[in-house]
């Protein structure tokens, strides 16, 4: 195959999401012998082809990255050994890194097109929104690479592209609903599960922690800044012209004496102090017959999102979730009062990575 007829595919991340697309990668190859990966990197090592002639190794790419002396390139350095190759290139970000994100248009510019779950890239300035798509390829720019972003909300489930559909079919959105982080809703699964007590908040916390759930610190997932950075990329998708996650109110979990302590462990030895509160609010939403949940929701006719607990009956389907499910409903003018659900695994490492490669595919469709 001439090297013109090649797609060459630079992937930034190889740990968690990165290591689980890189093993899917092998699958996406088969379909399309045209894919050429060219480039390899994390924070402290890199891999590359030096002349683009030939294909980096699905299968020993880990070791030889490991082994690897070749010099870490950040992300100018990608787009220029990048803007070099000799036929298209995408760009697969697998990291959270705010340099790259704050690059996209750079490389939407030169036709490169990008591959990435960097959910910073889209709910950070609307000002950094418009200039990725401004870049990106469209009727007045024919000559720009595409973006595709599916897991930067949900993981792998079909959020953004189904809103997508609901919007350039001609629907009316009328609300967004729903459970939108893994581990709020597994927090909530167990603390205020439907049968049963649950145990106390600190010790369900804990609990999330040691299996994984939460960040090594959990105060990064109990701030509630990952679901509104989630709110803010699907408000803008209808059209809201949102600045960003501080432009609507987000309820923070921690507790305020707990929002300085030094550490993740130390935070953790004093929850328990505050177990208390949040048991009240569990025994509330039972006497009311009801049960609290983690929620975000965007009110289209008024432009108010909103993050934070919620009380719903026991039959809601969100009061019903298992697990670290996700739930979001699309209440619109054509589905009438039975919203559109999508429901199921909204965070894991291989399911994320799934929807990235599902969004590389669609992007080898329309280049390869």
């Amino acid at each position: 195959m001439s090297s013109s007829k090649r797609v060459y595919v630079a992937v930034i991340g190889a740990g968690g999401v990165g290591q689980h697309f890189l093993s899917q990668l092998v699958h996406v190859a088969k379909h399309h012998p045209s894919l050429t990966l060219t480039l390899i990197s994390r924070t402290s090592k890199c891999l590359f082809t030096e002349d683009f002639a030939h294909s980096l190794s699905f299968s020993t790419w880990s070791s030889d990255l490991a082994n690897s002396t070749q010099p870490v390139l950040g992300p100018q350095e990608i787009l220029a050994y990048l803007s070099n190759a000799p036929g298209k290139c995408v760009l697969v970000d697998n990291t959270s890194s705010q340099d790259f994100a704050q690059t996209y248009p750079l490389f939407l510019r030169k036709g490169i097109s990008v591959v990435t779950p960097n959910k910073k890239a889209f709910s950070d300035t609307l000002g950094l929104w418009r200039d990725i798509f401004s870049a990106a390829r469209s009727a007045e720019h024919p000559d720009g690479g595409l973006i595709y972003h599916e897991s930067s909300v949900g993981a792998g489930l079909p959020i953004i592209s189904t809103l997508k559909d609901l919007v350039d079919t001609g629907d009316q959105v009328v609300k967004i609903e729903g459970v939108f982080s893994g581990t709020m809703s597994f927090l909530f699964n167990s603390f205020a599960p439907l049968d049963g007590e649950g145990g106390s908040w600190s010790q369900e916390v804990q609990n999330a922690k040691e299996k994984g759930y939460t960040e090594p610190d959990p105060r990064d997932d109990l701030n509630g800044v990952d679901v509104a950075r989630k709110l803010v990329i699907l408000a803008r998708i209808v059209g809201l012209d949102i600045a960003g996650t501080a432009a609507f109110p987000v309820q923070s979990l921690i507790p305020g004496p707990l929002e300085q302590v030094t550490s993740g462990v130390d935070f953790l030895a004093r929850l328990p102090e505050f177990d208390a509160d949040m048991e009240q609010v569990k025994r509330e939403a039972h006497d009311q017959g009801k049960t609290v949940r983690y929620v975000g929701s965007i009110d289209v006719a008024t432009g108010k999102l909103k993050v934070g607990l919620e009380k719903f009956d026991r039959e809601h389907p969100i009061a019903a979730l298992k697990g670290s499910d996700n739930i979001i409903a699309f209440h619109t003018k054509r589905y009438g009062p039975n919203p559109l659900i999508i429901q199921g695994a909204g965070a894991g490492g291989a399911v994320t990575a799934m929807g990235v490669a599902a969004d590389l595919l669609k992007v080898l469709q329309i280049i390869a």
